[in-house]
């Protein structure tokens, strides 16, 4: 029998490349899900030292024997909103009585009600009291592997054992972009404990008004907003005609950090390619010794 018959026998034979690049995979596939379980834990565990097991229910302001003042609000936000279409600058000042007032008398704010109340404005910016629902993931293998089972099979968990509950207030800036205005998060302040920064740049994705993108009403008002500002004690809603108001802030803007679990993410897969090329090189030169052997 010839050596050119024996050789297609010989790399068939030669199971070196496929079995590490397997190997490499399962420890990476491995890596990885240790890894994710690893800081699932760790941020339950961190989210515990802030949060509650009930929210705080904000008081919501009384609007009973305040009829006039409730129809003087709404005399000047119509007056604001029937300015947006002219070709001056139109301007909107709101104090934090009024933007409570607001959300306790009109019904599309019903859903901030006992959640959200601006405490004051002023040079530090918006104080913005919350009660917010924050998911408190798994502290053991476990509640992980319960997690995970409840993702596969869409079960519903009870809402006491899916959130914990962040009473907190909120430092912010305001400011417009992607048609509507966004409190942008500087601090977040917790009674008794310390918020960490990773967690406050999170946050920063908090969006309280994306809810009213599609509002009939509400929708169109700040898609034509082309600033939100402090002046004073008050907030200060802006249409100028020569800004484009369809211009939105760059990410970088409004927000504060990049996630760091992408980052982590492509460098491990980074490596993992790496390692795989590399494997496979060593495999073809081994194929190649025996076939010029």
């Amino acid at each position: 029998m010839s050596d050119s018959d024996e050789q297609p026998q010989t790399t068939a034979r030669s199971p070196l490349s496929g079995c590490a690049i397997l190997i490499i995979a399962l420890v990476v596939m491995v890596f990885f899900v240790c890894s994710m379980a690893f800081t699932l834990f760790r941020q339950a565990r961190n989210i515990e030292t802030f949060t509650a097991e009930q929210p705080d229910g904000l008081e919501v302001v009384s609007i009973e024997g305040r009829e006039a003042e409730i129809n003087a609000l709404s005399e000047r936000i119509e007056r604001f909103r029937q300015g947006l279409s002219g070709d001056e600058v139109t301007r909107l000042e709101l104090s934090p009585a009024e933007i409570n007032l607001a959300i306790a008398a009109y019904e599309p704010f019903s859903e901030l009600r006992e959640t959200f109340l601006i405490e004051s404005i002023g040079e530090e910016g918006m104080r913005i009291r919350i009660s917010y629902p924050i998911n408190k993931g798994p502290k053991s293998v476990g509640e992980f592997f319960s997690l995970l089972y409840g993702l596969l099979t869409n079960r519903e968990e009870n809402e006491a054992d899916r959130y914990r509950y962040l009473n907190a207030v909120l430092v912010t800036q305001p400011l417009v972009s992607g048609g509507q205005v966004i409190p942008r998060i500087e601090d977040i302040e917790v009674d008794g404990a310390e918020v960490p920064e990773g967690f406050v740049q999170q946050m920063s994705q908090y969006r309280p008004a994306e809810r009213y993108i599609e509002h009939e009403v509400l929708g169109p008002v700040m898609a034509q907003l082309t600033a939100a500002e402090i002046e004073g004690d008050k907030l200060v809603l802006v249409r100028d005609p020569a800004v484009d108001p369809t211009k939105e802030i760059s990410d970088e803007e409004v927000q504060q950090g990049v996630s760091r679990f992408f980052v982590f993410f492509g460098i491990a897969a980074s490596l993992f390619l790496v390692f795989a090329g590399i494997m496979i090189f060593i495999g073809l030169r081994a194929q190649a010794r025996r076939g010029d052997a």
